[in-house]
């Protein structure tokens, strides 16, 4: 028996038409009658499972949602995109393109994920995070602020990246690292537990009394840098 049905509430994005969805049967926490949310066809919501779409959230185009996923608030799945196991999208986050959502995996605020990343496990991404390209997130991994991972970077086991950092290229964040600040990682390993800000990194070494006197005076435009790197970790 099907759980829901296409009713004839209907709205226009992206040249695409979308209809709000309505329970033929209780289910989880929705029962008969309820009004759900918006989607292009039956087959981006599985019949089976409590999977369900609610509030204002849009499905389109050849997703499909399946398991126990809720997609609420005013969250949007499109392309080709796939959402399974008990993840939860909401607020105003995205996944679109052949991004893979599954597992127990929280994407939210005004999130993004995209391209062809893969979003596994535990992992949270929220705020104004992006994930895109062939990116691995899994583990109890979180990336949020304002932070971007692309490329086939990695990030796992109880890493966070977060603020403006970016990950990129094959670079991998696991264990219990934290990247943060305006970090910029590529191609670069990080297996330790560390919070990395690259200048407070670098005001660390010019601090040294033996390294700021043989830079100093060298070049009048590495003197502006050294004054940009002590005076923004002063602030």
């Amino acid at each position: 028996m099907k759980k829901y049905e296409l009713t004839q509430n209907s709205i226009k994005i992206n040249n695409r038409t979308l209809y709000q969805i309505k329970a033929l049967k209780d289910f989880g926490s929705v029962k008969k009658g309820d009004l759900g949310g918006f989607i292009e066809s039956e087959n981006n919501l599985n019949h089976d499972g409590n999977c369900w779409v609610s509030g204002n959230a849009q499905v389109y185009g050849n997703v499909l949602v399946s398991g126990n996923v809720q997609v609420f608030e005013s969250a949007r799945v499109s392309g080709n995109a796939l959402v399974s196991g008990n993840a939860r999208v909401f607020r105003s986050a995205q996944i679109f393109e052949k991004a893979w959502v599954s597992g127990n995996v929280q994407v939210y605020g005004n999130a993004q994920v995209y391209g062809n990343a893969l979003v596994f496990d535990n992992a949270r991404i929220h705020e104004n995070a992006q994930v895109s390209g062939y990116v691995l997130v899994s583990e109890n991994a979180s990336v949020y602020g304002k932070a971007e991972v692309s490329g086939n970077a990695l990030v796992s086991g109880n890493a966070q990246v977060y603020g403006n950092a970016r990950v990129f290229g094959n670079a991998q964040v696991f264990k219990s690292a934290h990247v943060y600040g305006n970090a910029r990682l590529g191609n670069v390993p990080v297996n330790f537990n560390c919070d990395f800000d690259p200048y407070k990194t670098l005001k660390e070494i010019l601090n040294c009394p033996k390294i700021l006197p043989v830079l100093s005076g060298l070049n009048k435009n590495l003197d502006k840098l050294i004054s940009t790197i002590l005076t923004k970790t002063d602030t």
